[in-house]
């Protein structure tokens, strides 16, 4: 039994955390709020970007894992001394540093994303995630710190809050049978990571020497386009699909004027006017990580909806 810290306690950081708890790990997670300890989880209060602090938590850690979650309009300023003192706090322990990331330093796709595509985001908060990557890498390969990353596509299951899926936040609209408005183009296919997969992965690539010096991507199941998945979350809640539609663009962008969310989800308009698809073949290959099957994602999804899980 080895100890393990996470960094952030979002939705990712406590659901690694049960899933490293289930394979008999000792886990401590590390947030700006703390939280209340149990028999199984030590809750500490820790400034992420702080090293000194995230040092003297790590110590003794087998493993360090990245589950920050900035405000979305706050990347560029707040990722990089977080990356910085993860970076450090790893290479003064000793633990291996596992990143959660996403696929925003792609940019934009020209088919199917594996991690031999190369990180070309022109964007802000593509460049952004980009660097850490590069820096830890560098770092890696350097000798100062043992390093991976798991990247993964757009958040599904009843673990994740609303507002950090696309997908969740539009279970209201099919509960009540109203139109739902999603971001770009309804009928481009795409790939859903769910959350228990995800965390399977980090937890993972904490604990096998395999994973280390490389990025690796969440397995999911075959792509959804987010019409197809929401009328398949419908099903599973027992109520009709209901009518899908693109927000358009120009109303995003007014909407932006005032909200900096909405800039920053223009500014990565290419996510979502196309397919944006995933393969997680290495990692299925690997370490034989597989996706939950669709199905039991959507039936899982809408019963934590409906408060039957």
């Amino acid at each position: 039994m080895s100890l393990h810290v996470i960094v952030g306690k979002g939705p990712v950081g406590l659901t690694t955390a049960e899933e490293l708890v289930a394979r008999g790990h000792r886990v401590r997670v590390l947030s700006r709020s703390g939280g209340r300890s149990t028999e199984t989880v030590e809750h500490r209060q820790v400034d992420a970007a702080d090293a000194e602090a995230l040092t003297r938590a790590a110590h003794g850690a087998a493993a360090l894992y990245n589950a920050v979650n900035p405000a979305y309009h706050r990347w560029a300023p707040d990722w990089p001394p977080v990356a910085a003192a993860l970076l450090s706090a790893a290479g003064r322990t000793g633990a291996v540093l596992v990143t959660m990331s996403n696929l925003y330093g792609y940019g934009r796709p020209s088919g199917p994303m594996t991690t031999e595509t190369p990180l070309a985001a022109t964007d802000v908060k593509g460049r952004v995630r980009a660097r850490m990557w590069a820096d830890a890498l560098a770092a890696h390969e350097a000798g100062r710190v043992r390093a991976t990353e798991a990247r993964a596509a757009d958040f599904v299951g009843p673990q994740v809050p609303a507002g950090q899926s696309h997908l969740m936040r539009q279970l209201p609209a099919l509960r009540a049978g109203r139109r739902a408005w999603v971001v770009g183009n309804p009928d481009a296919q795409r790939s859903w990571a769910y959350l228990p997969d995800v965390a399977a992965t980090l937890a993972t690539l904490g604990t096998d020497e395999r994973a280390l010096g490389r990025a690796w991507h969440v397995p999911n199941d075959a792509p959804r386009s987010q019409r197809q998945a929401l009328d398949d979350v419908a099903r599973g809640l027992g109520v009709a699909p209901v009518p899908v539609s693109g927000i358009p663009w120009p109303v995003l962008r007014a909407v932006g004027v005032a909200v900096p969310v909405m800039r920053e989800v223009v500014a990565i308009r290419h996510q979502w006017d196309q397919d944006f698809v995933t393969d997680a073949t290495a990692t299925t290959a690997t370490f034989g990580l597989t996706a939950t099957p669709w199905d039991e994602v959507v039936r899982a999804t809408a019963a934590g909806a409906t408060g039957t899980a």
